[in-house]
């Protein structure tokens, strides 16, 4: 047996998520991977995810691993699998890894990207790769704001219904805002150690409410503290999200 880190990117618009829905006729990134492994393997097989992407989500480095009956070479795997994948999913990189490794149990970090979409109408080449935003943004505001996410906080307010987490203490190492006139857009960076059903989502929203100053410059830390969904409840697209790379521990 030989377990393999595999890192993959998709374009997420078509998808009803990565995860495997057991409804038929549902199109799932994980189910598409599914098929080919355990064709490649001549039985049943089921890959792990790092990230439960939701249905319109992308992916530059979503990472997934699995046991496979017998021993091939990375190259191998790779040829193989991008060979019989569907044009929207690409396999990056492969990695011989530990039977330990686990794509979801071994992260430590994840960073995700949302791009918003700032021209006047929706651009029909963007409408599923950002998020539209057209109201007047003040950016100094959105970058006082940014750090009060930073640090482990119960981020309760942000998370949306059907969070299924055990707990809603969560840790932001980065949030950070790039700004890209030259292609009307603006970019947010965040990067923790795992985000609660939505939380991204519903950090933008408040972060463009913040910026259009419908909110105030430091709303955060009362969100934070009041832990009510409610008080936040404008959560951007999904089309606009990109999960970028996870991270682990080096390998032995």
């Amino acid at each position: 047996m030989q377990n393999y880190k595999v890192t993959i990117s998709y374009d997420g618009h078509a998808f009803e998520g990565f995860q495997s829905q057991n409804r038929p006729g549902s199109r799932t990134v994980q189910d598409e991977l599914n098929k080919v492994v355990s064709k490649m393997a001549k039985r049943p097989m089921k890959v792990v995810g790092a990230s439960r992407t939701d249905a319109g989500v992308h992916a530059n480095g979503q990472v997934v691993n699995f046991v496979f009956p017998f021993n091939l070479s990375e190259r191998a795997i790779l040829m193989g699998m991008n060979s019989q994948l569907p044009l929207d999913i690409l396999v990056r990189k492969v990695e011989y890894a530990p039977l330990t490794f686990n794509a979801r149990r071994s992260s430590h970090e994840k960073r995700y990207l949302y791009r918003v979409s700032t021209s006047k109408f929706v651009d029909p080449f963007k409408r599923f790769y950002t998020g539209h935003y057209f109201w007047h943004l003040d950016l100094d505001r959105i970058n006082q704001a940014l750090p009060d996410l930073l640090g482990e906080h119960d981020f309760a307010s942000f998370a949306a219904s059907g969070n299924q987490t055990a707990t809603t203490i969560r840790r932001i190492t980065s949030a950070r805002l790039q700004a890209i006139p030259d292609r009307d857009e603006l970019l947010f960076i965040f990067q923790g150690n795992a985000f609660l059903y939505n939380q991204i989502r519903i950090m933008v929203g408040v972060l463009l409410e913040i910026g259009n100053k419908t909110r105030p410059v430091h709303d955060i830390r009362r969100l934070i503290e009041v832990k009510d969904r409610q008080q936040a409840r404008f959560t951007a697209p999904a089309s606009g999200l990109y999960l970028d790379e996870v991270y682990y521990e080096p390998m032995d």
